[in-house]
């Protein structure tokens, strides 16, 4: 219940209600307020159903909601289907009928309104069928199913462009931009058409230019294919390398492992685990669980004054002294069963907490273990993704190393000469604004100089003669030039691939050789490893297993030192013991002695202690024989110290009349003592 309190609250308190309630103000709202409160949240989802509860007939109000939480598909929580109840509970404002709905409405608010802005096209409207036989009410009955048919299928088309994260301005703008890069391709094209047309055997130099094209894209595929196959590869080299790693790490933990030592191995491992399930992580979910409950409890319970937690405190002061008396009680009492047990107790308590903490350590590294293993797939993940990364080792890291200096140099040199080229462009640029400046003012003295002979304009028609006739001179010399340089290419190319091919001929005959050779030095390689790696393995067990017998002889160790450090303290203990008990037979049985044994001394103590309880217990009986007699004393004690302050209020108050009634003063009451 507080949980539905505290969500309901939270919602209330958020957007767009922002109601500034608590728990307790909220708890404490009046029927009317709180139907109120359920009437906003159903005004959020559906805009209609705003009104003010107050002023609405309560039998409309109640079926107005109804409507809108049948329409909701609301389904309320009722004992046996009690459905009047329920009613009746809307009605009156209960807060056990209202909170689930509230809670229901703020938690599904965003799917609600959805399904009230569909309630208002598609629930349909229930007309009765005797007014159906009419033909023009059926006809226009028809046509309101068939608009509510087209309306769900506009509305899922809808549903389904907004879902594509498409709008109808972006697609405008496409259509737009695409129209626009058409319409520049076919002046681009159109161009090209007007460039080539004069020229002389073009149809031999586009066939040449598109088998050219097509051994670019060739060449572009296959370089694809190659990097795709070098990715491939170097997947599968990398896939090699774990396998053999988990095999390498699979030989050196079964080096030197005999079937009972596995067996052993194995055995451990399941006593730790059954330690964990069965011990370790029971006990710490019933401490999670009383932490849990008491944290409940303390939640539950009131807000408590001062009064309530001096008790509380009171209370413990007395519990704690109880529990120190009987701490006294159990020492005094010196049981030698309970002193053999406690050395046995004091073992079993230190073994404990070293499983307890051994327990802890191996829960620590196991979760390690695992973080480093998710963030060894990580990395892998990450590896797998970038086909380009390779991991550097040794000598290649160098290389990389030395050529990333030498590229940081080159870029040091070229950012001086961009540097320089920049301050050599501001001076250009300062100087073509001076040079213009001097040109305007030339061409307005040229321009008044023709003004005056009567020729105005033929300086700029002379520049535009010679602009056009210098483009005409610079398209040609292009056309000339892009046919030569495509001629050139392919012969170049023809040219470059037969001495590519030539040159490569003895290289690759150089090759074979080589790579049987480096095949070889592979498997030798590969040979010698594995033993390098089999010999290192046995070693590393065989001191894993040394360290293991010393940390065991350590802890071995330790253990004997605390034992004997233990027994030296027990032994102290009990020559003091012995001591005490030798002093005590001595004072016993000297009987001359002044000093007397603590057997006297106990003796008189509990010969007072009994002295004094025949005392209280006489003082009890003679209290409990008395106690009535007393207590009706003390009651008609009470009442006459009444009576007399009575009688004395009664004669000292003041008299109107100095003349005293003798009927009136005959007719009183007269206490006599």
């Amino acid at each position: 219940m507080s949980e539905q309190l505290k969500y309901i609250v939270d919602g209330l308190n958020d957007v767009p209600y922002n109601k500034n309630l608590n728990l307790i103000s909220f708890d404490s709202l009046q029927p009317i307020q709180l139907l109120q409160i359920l009437n906003d949240v159903m005004t959020n989802i559906n805009p209609q159903q705003a009104s003010d509860v107050r002023d609405e007939d309560p039998e409309s109000r109640v079926m107005r909601m109804l409507q809108f939480l049948r329409v909701m598909k609301y389904k309320p929580k009722t004992d046996g289907g009690n459905v009047s109840a329920f009613r009746q509970g809307i009605v009156q404002g209960d807060k056990p009928v209202i909170y689930p709905i509230l809670q229901w409405l703020l938690e599904q608010g965003a799917e609600l309104k959805q399904r009230a802005y569909l309630a208002r096209f598609l629930v349909k409207l229930d007309i009765p069928g005797e007014v159906l036989i009419d033909n023009e009410v059926s006809e226009n009955h028809q046509l309101y199913l068939n608009l509510i048919e087209d309306f769900k299928e506009v509305h899922k088309e809808s549903e389904q462009i907004k879902g594509s994260g498409m709008s109808a301005a972006e697609i405008k703008k496409d259509i737009l931009s695409m129209e626009e890069e058409q319409k520049q391709l076919r002046k681009r094209i159109d161009r090209v058409k007007k460039r080539v047309d004069p020229v002389a055997n073009k149809d031999n130099l586009l066939y040449a230019a598109k088998q050219l094209r097509q051994e670019r894209e060739r060449e572009s595929n296959l370089a694809d294919q190659q990097h795709a196959q070098k990715t491939s590869l170097s997947h599968a080299e990398q896939k090699i390398n774990r396998m053999q790693m988990q095999i390498r790490d699979f030989k050196a933990s079964s080096i030197g492992i005999t079937p009972d030592g596995l067996i052993k191995r194995l055995e451990e491992e399941n006593q730790v685990n059954v330690y964990l399930t069965t011990e370790k992580i029971p006990k710490e979910l019933e401490n999670k669980k009383q932490y849990i409950d008491t944290l409940q409890r303390v939640s539950d319970e009131p807000a408590m004054g001062q009064n309530e937690l001096e008790v509380l405190n009171q209370s413990i002061k007395e519990l704690s002294s109880e529990v120190n008396e009987l701490v006294e009680k159990r020492m005094m009492r010196n049981d030698p069963i309970d002193d053999k047990l406690s050395v046995f107790r004091q073992q079993a308590a230190v073994i404990a907490n070293k499983k307890k903490s051994a327990a802890e350590d191996l829960q620590e590294a196991m979760d390690e273990y695992h973080n480093a293993e998710g963030e060894i797939e990580e990395r892998k993940d990450k590896l797998k993704d970038s086909d380009d990364v390779q991991m550097l080792k040794g000598d290649e890291f160098k290389r990389y190393v030395n050529k990333l200096r030498g590229i940081s140099n080159i870029y040091k040199k070229k950012r001086q000469e961009i540097s320089d080229l920049q301050a050599e462009v501001g001076v250009l640029s300062r100087s073509e604004e001076i040079l213009k400046s001097r040109d305007d003012n030339s061409q307005a003295f040229l321009s008044n100089l023709e003004a005056k002979h009567g020729v105005s304009g033929f300086h700029d028609a002379q520049e535009e003669l010679e602009k056009v006739s210098t483009m005409k001179g610079e398209l040609d010399e292009k056309k000339g030039k892009t046919l030569e340089e495509m001629s050139q290419l392919v012969v170049q190319l023809t040219n470059s691939i037969s001495e590519k091919k030539n040159s490569l001929a003895p290289v690759i005959k150089e090759l074979r050789p080589l790579r049987q050779q480096a095949q070889e030095l592979s498997v030798e390689y590969e040979e010698r490893k594995g033993t390098y790696e089999t010999t290192a393995a046995g070693l590393e067990s065989n001191m894993s297993k040394l360290d293991q017998e010393v940390k065991a002889l350590r802890e071995e160790v330790l253990a004997e030192e605390s034992r004997y450090h233990y027994m030296e303290s027990m032994i102290e203990v009990l020559e003091v013991q012995q001591q005490r008990i030798d002093e005590e037979i001595k004072s016993y049985v000297n009987t001359d002695s002044s000093k007397k044994s603590l057997r006297d001394k106990y003796s008189q103590r509990i010969h007072e202690q009994e002295v004094l309880g025949k005392q209280l217990r006489e003082k009890q009986k003679y209290l409990r024989e008395n106690h009535a007699p007393n207590m009706r004393q003390m009651k008609m004690w009470t009442d006459l110290t009444q009576l007399l302050k009575c009688k004395k209020e009664s004669l000292s108050g003041p008299t109107t009349n100095t003349v005293e009634d003798p009927a009136l003063y005959d007719e009183q009451d007269h206490l006599v003592l």
